[in-house]
């Protein structure tokens, strides 16, 4: 809800493709420049403890810009100033949560928990956004920051109420200099961390910015309102959610699943540049939804598996960099080339981006002989489960 009416609302105060991708960067910046040092405070701290402390902060943001927007004392400026605000915060939130996955549920279980998590939260993009075109409607966009505001708290009561004991605990990094030069090294060293990372540079810079794209799609090129904007995030939301549970219920990933996945990505995102009409962009979202999810769980997934206990956070911190961290660089790009040639232009360069990664990947696949390692992680982790 608070991603469709701040992005509605940037859409009226800016009026312009670049001024909304603008926003979209901030809220990543931070995790770009600080997402590894968030890293080392995931392998160095308590990861529960240090979501309940995020989670707290992150409703500060979403609280002052209800109080902005419901008084009509709003301005672009302070607007921009919270999204880099809950940025930050995000910054360290981000690689604790993905990290933390593993703590709730062990090795053997990551892929489908990594699943059922996107799952969760494509399931949220359906329901929030068509609560958010309703709300916007009846009440305009201040309602819908209020009860993202409150969410939080469902957040923190959830966090406090897990069993410690009941964790599958990694062993706390050290604290010593250097650290994110080592995970740094560590990616670079080993192909089946370097491969997947290279492959989300490249889409999630290019490829991955629906954020930006969606609400230009929905005024400028369907002539809509917040309904339509809801609408195709909905769509997208259904095939997401589809694609999600295709993941859990394959529990296991690989090279051909990674490369065929950002295939079918970039394929799905042409298809939905070259829509004729609202019906077939709704249709079109579907599979793209299916696609994106897919591919990014599946990176994910990668990577918690082939990261060593003690480096896991860094490793998922530097997953958020070059996934969320690329926004800065990847959305002011997409939206002043929707700007100049339409929202649809920004959908062909992002799908041409996701062939480019998927045949880039394939090749290096072939060249590093690097799954091996993966595979026997899996297999070890089917063996203990059964």
């Amino acid at each position: 809800m608070q991603t469709v009416a701040e992005m509605w609302l940037l859409v009226h105060l800016t009026g312009s493709g670049f001024g909304v991708g603008v926003a979209a960067g901030l809220q990543f910046l931070p995790i770009l420049l600080l997402g590894a040092l968030g890293g080392v405070l995931a392998d160095r701290h308590d990861r529960r403890r240090l979501l309940m402390l995020t989670q707290s902060l992150m409703a500060i943001p979403a609280l002052t810009l209800w109080l902005l927007t419901a008084t009509g004392a709003v301005q672009l400026w302070m607007v921009y100033a919270l999204i880099l605000v809950r940025g930050t915060v995000l910054a360290v939130d981000n690689p604790a949560r993905q990290s933390f996955v593993s703590e709730m549920v062990g090795p053997e279980l990551v892929v489908n928990a990594v699943s059922l998590n996107s799952v969760i939260v494509h399931t949220a993009r359906i329901v929030g956004p068509a609560l958010a075109g309703l709300t916007i409607a009846l009440a305009g966009v201040s309602i819908c920051f209020g009860v993202n505001a409150l969410s939080f708290a469902a957040m923190f009561l959830a966090l406090r109420g897990m069993d410690p004991a009941a964790l599958y605990r990694d062993a706390r990094a050290e604290r010593a200099c250097g650290q994110v030069r080592a995970a740094v090294r560590e990616v670079l060293r080993r192909p089946e961390l370097r491969i997947p990372l290279g492959m989300m540079v490249v889409v999630g810079t290019l490829a991955f910015n629906f954020q930006v794209l969606l609400p230009l799609l929905a005024r400028f090129t369907w002539h809509g309102t917040a309904s339509t904007y809801a609408l195709l995030t909905s769509a997208m939301g259904i095939g997401s959610v589809a694609g999600a549970l295709a993941s859990g219920a394959r529990g296991r990933t690989g090279p051909q699943l990674l490369t065929g996945a950002a295939a079918l990505f970039g394929i799905a995102q042409l298809l939905a540049a070259l829509a004729p009409t609202l019906e077939w962009q709704i249709a079109a979202l579907v599979p793209l939804g299916m696609a994106s999810v897919t591919f990014a769980a599946g990176v994910n997934s990668s990577l918690q598996l082939a990261a060593g206990p003690a480096l896991r956070g860094r490793v998922m911190a530097l997953y958020s960099v070059v996934f969320l961290g690329s926004t800065p660089i990847g959305a002011p790009l997409i939206g002043w080339l929707a700007g100049a040639a339409g929202p649809r232009a920004g959908l062909m360069l992002g799908g041409a981006a996701a062939l480019l990664a998927a045949l880039g990947a394939r090749i290096a696949f072939a060249r590093a002989d690097a799954w091996p390692w993966v595979a026997r992680r899996l297999r070890g982790a089917e063996a203990l489960a059964e």
